[in-house]
């Protein structure tokens, strides 16, 4: 049944071939109009062009600047989370992962946010100077790693 199924007759006409002779009906200028860029063949206009104004990719600022592909990520440690969750003693990179203040193989940097009661002695990558000054003021010590390399995957 499905093999005899075609379509009704002048369903489906031939497709019009043009620029064959201005006899064949579609001849001389094919349905492109006269003169002009688009009845010309060729290249045409190019990507982006808008007909003579400046086009949008034009028109954006040139953004400048640099991003440095070796800059050190710190993850941050302030000392109103240590205070929080630590008591007097001295802690290393191992100590304060187990106690989940840090996290990651981000080298550390302890920032001086919060205030300190307890005598700490930490290791750790790095420290501002406010963080110094509040762990040497209740007399605590912080012990910078020295680390050739401070990537994260080091």
């Amino acid at each position: 049944m499905l093999h005899t199924l075609r379509p009704s007759p002048g369903a489906r006409q031939r497709r019009k071939r043009v620029g064959r002779g201005i006899s064949a009906g579609g001849g001389k200028t094919a349905g492109r109009g006269t003169k002009g860029q688009h009845a010309r063949a060729g290249k045409g206009r190019r990507f982006g062009f808008e007909g003579g104004q400046t086009p949008l990719l034009r028109r954006q600022p040139k953004l400048g600047g640099f991003r440095n592909p070796h800059r050190i990520v710190y993850q941050v440690l302030n000392l109103e989370r240590i205070e929080q969750r630590l008591e007097a003693g001295s802690y290393n990179l191992e100590t304060l992962r187990s106690h989940k203040l840090i996290h990651g193989t981000h080298p550390v940097k302890l920032l001086g946010k919060g205030t300190l009661t307890k005598k700490l002695t930490l290791t750790v990558h790095s420290a501002s100077k406010s963080a110094r000054r509040a762990v040497e003021k209740v007399g605590g010590r912080i012990d910078l790693i020295k680390r050739q390399n401070l990537t994260p995957n080091t």
